[in-house]
């Protein structure tokens, strides 16, 4: 028993999903970060680490040379995994040496920018028995799974519609200067063929599948590209059909102004319907037929026990993304350690690479959907 050892890519001075993973693998103090390659120079990935606290000979200049080095250490001091924590377009490549290098690995999404990448990956993970993460963060907080448990339970019987939302409106500012005003997120060959698809769509995609375990095997997509010299998409509609019939409706947008972070989902079941939205995460609301209608919260009546292991303080108290964001380390962690250990596992509940491939499929699906003036196509056929 002991801490897994964790190498970062990319998540450098003034980073804010290094931040973010930062604090969120060390919550649970399973996880402690011993070396990264933080950024694009060794002069900026050294002074990261400083700031950090870091071995300074542990923090290297690229993650060629972080895995290369940290290879040749005993198994006693070597890293256990890597988190990588970059731009969209440098996902692929630093994933894929790791495995191949025999290191274990967190990923932020959309996990690579093609499919095939996504594919190559998979195979990987699955040649080399290595865990794979990725990082959907919103399936980690309670009240979602307290929603996936009701569905799977069969508490609101068979579901006939889905509404999913992620509505931002930070890109509106930028509606005006679009030709001068270039944000990674809207370059193709660095956020791949989906702008807002690929930034927000992958989450509310993945919340649909996760709370119905069910997947999407049908896309029709009508997508907006608001703004002058705007290539990728900032704006989305979707229709969608799950794999027991049922309907559903997506909608994106991140020049939806006034909006912050509205992400949202609605199930609609035979007995009863169940709503959750990410800027009230702590209430999952219930409506069950011919009853009031009823909300659940974190460590209150009526909360399935899987739920209550992963709601962290009393109820009552405000609880949201950092700690659904250290659930997806914890639950990872908890794996790895079994697998260092020679122990089983049960009831594992992370994003894996499967879901990184359903992921790009489908922003290649809405994509394709979209030229094609909105015609129906299966995720599962890219």
């Amino acid at each position: 028993m002991r801490k897994l050892r964790m190498g970062m890519v990319g998540g450098g001075l003034g980073s804010f999903m290094g931040g973010v993973h930062r604090k969120a693998s060390a919550l649970d103090g399973m996880i402690e970060l011993v070396a990264g390659a933080f950024s694009s120079t060794v002069e900026k990935s050294k002074a990261t680490g400083r700031e950090l606290y870091l071995d300074e000979n542990r923090c290297y200049g690229s993650f060629e040379e972080m895995l290369l080095k940290e290879k040749e250490l005993p198994l006693g001091e070597r890293i256990d995994f890597i988190t990588i924590v970059t731009p969209n377009h440098l996902h692929f490549e630093p994933a894929k040496m790791a495995l191949e290098n025999g290191f274990h690995v967190v990923c932020d999404k959309p996990m690579t920018l093609t499919v095939d990448q996504a594919k190559v990956l998979q195979d990987l993970v699955k040649e080399t028995g290595l865990l794979f993460a990725l990082t959907h963060n919103y399936s980690g907080n309670a009240m979602v799974k307290q929603a996936r448990q009701m569905v799977v339970n069969g508490d609101i019987g068979d579901i006939i519609k889905v509404q999913a939302q992620y509505l931002q409106g930070w890109m509106a500012d930028e509606l005006d200067e679009q030709a001068s005003i270039k944000p990674w997120r809207a370059d193709p060959k660095k956020s791949g063929i989906g702008g807002s698809l690929a930034d927000i769509g992958t989450h509310a995609e993945q919340l649909v599948r996760y709370v119905t375990d069910m997947d999407i095997t049908e896309i029709a997509s009508d997508l907006g590209r608001i703004g002058e010299g705007r290539t990728l998409d900032n704006d989305g509609n979707l229709l969608f059909r799950m794999e027991n019939g049922a309907k559903g409706i997506l909608t994106i947008s991140q020049v939806a102004l006034g909006e912050e972070n509205d992400l949202a989902i609605r199930v609609y079941g035979t007995k009863g319907s169940i709503k959750w939205e990410q800027e009230n995460s702590t209430r999952l609301v219930v409506q069950f037929k011919g009853e009031p209608e009823k909300t659940f919260t974190p460590d209150g009546y009526g909360i399935y026990g899987n739920v209550r292991e992963v709601s962290r303080i009393p109820k009552g108290h405000p609880e949201g993304y950092l700690e659904a964001f250290a659930n997806i380390y914890k639950s990872f962690a908890t794996h790895l350690s079994a697998v260092l250990q020679n122990k089983e596992v049960e009831n594992l509940d992370y994003p894996t690479v499967n879901d990184g491939v359903k992921g790009v499929q489908f922003i290649y699906a809405a994509v394709d959907s979209d030229k094609n003036n909105a015609a129906w196509k299966k995720p599962s056929e890219f």
